[in-house]
């Protein structure tokens, strides 16, 4: 009996993370349904704030409540990531790593991620700095130190 505690533990704790991200910021639309929580998100992004338009960039690139489509999340992503959202950075990154959206281009992703790991800390840092290594690994040392002068040149520019 002890073994089903520990299951049915287990079983709520998945079903408690399955609710998406941005599950915890309950300041959006605490009971609405998707598509109202989508409109009020597309607000904010159309007013330009940088997390609006990176959570409006998820739901895109999620489908949910909107219908998925790759090149809009991309849009909001680089809105927001221009602005420094560090979401919205690792999210174009991994876009430009796979395609998605946007043509696969690997000193783009490197160059987004070594922004986004840049202002990361703790675990996160470290998880986007693998991130960012293993892009590296598609690279050649050229390209590799073309996406850090991209970095440092955009990071200025700011």
């Amino acid at each position: 009996m002890a073994g089903f505690g520990r299951y049915a533990t287990m079983a709520l704790l998945m079903l408690a993370g399955s609710t998406g991200a941005f599950a915890a910021d309950r300041r959006v639309a605490p009971t609405s349904s998707p598509y109202a929580t989508a409109a009020s998100i597309e607000a904010g992004a159309g007013r330009g704030n940088a997390v609006a338009e990176a959570r409006l960039g998820w739901l895109y690139l999620k489908g949910r409540g909107v219908p998925q489509d790759f090149h809009l999340a991309a849009k909001w992503f680089y809105r927001a990531a221009v602005q420094g959202e560090g979401f919205a950075q690792y999210q174009l990154a991994m876009m430009y790593n796979k395609g998605q959206g946007v043509p696969r281009d690997y000193l783009l992703a490197y160059m987004w991620l070594n922004l986004s790991a840049s202002q990361a800390v703790g675990a996160d840092g470290d998880f986007k700095a693998r991130m960012r290594d293993a892009i590296a690994s598609k690279m050649t040392d050229a390209q590799i130190k073309a996406a850090q002068r991209m970095a440092v040149s955009w990071y200025r520019a700011r």
